[in-house]
């Protein structure tokens, strides 16, 4: 089915109903209840804000006066700590974002925003996506290499609009002694923060990074504790659900 988004024209923009703030140097530099969602592409939307709810006292324009109608790149500051061009004010009439100010959240580093008094992780949930683990008996099997590394019959299915079937195997059910722990880490805005396995597949080959797990996944997504996941559409792994190889 396709998302609703694919009949309107990007960028496309919502009002979020959500109490949207972003914390950075020990400053609330965004408080507001009327955020904006906006599409710049069609997979997921980002936080844009009313020029009147980014806290003015810690923007600084690079130039001092700009039409409305144009473009304006600001520092943000607090304190001693400047972010060079953190923060683009977009000319009024330009588009669907006219007048809204977007952050650079990358050059905002440590910075933190808040959807109430919840984290966000990586981008907002978009409102048109779903995201459901649910608990089953199907039997599914992990093969690399000849080798079995996984099977079970409980895994976690998660599913997630317009995205694949991802199946969550508990550790006990692995061949967790071929894991190797990873440095690397990565966000999802509805499971929260992943971190990695290499997995050693005899004769020296190490696959980089090709299971991740939760830590602590968010409520949603609990049921996913204790499992990991593996990239089942990389070459090297094949994954069977029910005596079925999934592609």
């Amino acid at each position: 089915m396709p998302s609703p988004l694919s009949t309107y024209t990007l960028p496309h923009v919502e009002r979020s109903p959500r109490r949207v703030r972003v914390m950075w140097q020990g400053e609330w530099i965004v408080d507001t209840t009327e955020a904006q969602y906006v599409w710049e592409h069609k997979y997921y939307p980002v936080y844009y804000f009313l020029a009147k709810d980014v806290a003015g006292k810690f923007l600084r324009a690079e130039v001092a006066s700009l039409a409305e109608h144009d473009d304006q790149v600001l520092d943000v500051v607090v304190g001693a700590t400047i972010a060079q061009g953190a923060a683009t004010r977009f000319g009024v009439g330009k588009n669907a974002v006219g007048g809204l100010v977007k952050l650079d959240m990358k050059k905002l580093e440590g910075s933190r925003t808040f959807e109430e008094d919840e984290p966000v992780y990586g981008h907002p949930k978009d409102p048109y996506k779903r995201v459901d683990v649910l608990q089953s008996s199907r039997e599914v099997k992990v093969v690399i290499g000849g080798v079995v590394v996984a099977q079970t019959t409980k895994p976690r299915l998660l599913f997630e609009t317009m995205l694949r079937t991802r199946y969550y195997i508990p550790l006990a059910d692995t061949r967790s002694d071929l894991f190797i722990d990873s440095e690397t880490t990565s966000v999802c805005p509805y499971k929260g923060v992943a971190s990695y396995y290499d997995i050693a597949v005899g004769d020296g080959q190490v696959l980089k990074d090709h299971v991740w797990w939760y830590r602590g996944p968010q409520p949603e997504c609990g049921l996913i504790a204790g499992c990991v996941c593996f990239y089942d559409e990389l070459e090297g792994i094949e994954l069977y659900v029910d005596g079925e190889l999934q592609s």
